[in-house]
């Protein structure tokens, strides 16, 4: 395994964490560089994706760098049958570094063990989305000034949620308080949970997403509910609109309260939120290249300049 890949949240220290956030500030301020002259990246996406795979693409271009790569599997030659392990080694003939999304879990870390390029999980079914995680942390420090001691409040699905999940292990570094809003199919699963319990962190389960629950949030983490992770599409149509936020539901919240979500959204986020000065989800969306050319640097060892911002609390 490459040393610099990025699979998990978990690959990478609180310093790296911080380090990585400080690059992502440098790079908003100075987007343009030709850090990658002469480097050819692949974007393999064997599931579909618009943010994560143009921001990615994004990066590679705004640093000098060059693009190949699919954005549906049914153009590769994995839809005539090629194993995932061919088809890594197969690319990693050509290019400097992978970007890879896949419906299984566990796909980007078996891809680290078939080459030597670097590879960078842009999320593996229901598992990890680190890139994702990192422009989350990047969006609650600008909201917030700080990444410690936040109360972050988790909406929706939270069983098959990677997004979730990876902000969740980032954030054990910073002594949050989380509190986990889902119907009973998807609540949080027990190995994040006792990861909490391991690190000392404080969680509260609720039912409701009552005013009480959103009163008490720094930052309100709403998700989709994912239809493409359901077995029995009767359970999706059961719980697929449990939980909406409307521009209502914020009165009365804190201040500095912000709304995130990855993106795409359904129906779990009314459109009249978005002129509420507390939506911050498509500033969030405009973060995550800056984060992912600071991701892309680390991956192909190239050495970044960083801002004197402190991150640290």
């Amino acid at each position: 395994m490459n040393k610099r890949s990025l699979v998990s949240i978990d690959d990478i220290s609180r310093e790296e964490i911080i380090d990585l956030l400080r690059r992502a500030q440098y790079f908003e301020a100075n987007p343009t560089h030709k850090l990658l002259d002469g480097k050819v990246v692949a974007t393999l996406f064997f599931e579909p994706s618009t943010r994560t795979r143009l921001s990615f693409e994004t990066a590679v271009n705004r640093l000098g760098g060059r693009v190949i790569g699919f954005s549906d599997a049914a153009t590769s030659s994995s839809s005539k049958g090629e194993t995932l392990k061919d088809t890594i080694k197969m690319v990693s003939n050509y290019v400097d570094l992978i970007i890879m999304r896949h419906y299984l879990e566990g796909a980007a870390r078996y891809a680290t063990e078939v080459t030597d390029v670097p590879i960078i999980n842009a999320g593996d079914g229901a598992n990890q989305h680190p890139s994702q995680t990192l422009l989350d942390l990047y969006s609650i420090y600008k909201t917030q000034g700080t990444l410690y001691d936040l109360n972050i409040t988790m909406v929706g699905d939270l069983k098959y949620g990677r997004t979730v999940h990876s902000l969740l292990m980032a954030m054990k570094y910073f002594r949050p308080t989380f509190h986990f809003v889902a119907c009973d199919e998807l609540r949080m699963p027990s190995q994040y949970k006792e990861l909490c319990d391991s690190c000392g962190i404080k969680y509260y389960e609720h039912h409701d997403f009552s005013a009480d629950v959103i009163g008490a949030a720094d930052i309100l983490y709403m998700t989709r509910v994912q239809r493409e992770r359901f077995s029995d599409l009767l359970e999706y149509e059961r719980v697929k609109n449990l939980y909406t936020l409307r521009r209502s539901m914020l009165e009365g919240s804190k201040p500095n309260l912000r709304v995130l979500h990855p993106l795409p959204r359904v129906n779990e986020i009314d459109q009249d939120v978005d002129e509420s000065e507390k939506a911050y989800y498509f500033e969030q969306a405009r973060g995550g290249l800056f984060a992912r050319q600071a991701i892309i640097c680390r991956a192909l060892g190239i050495d970044t300049p960083t801002l004197t911002t402190s991150i640290e609390s």
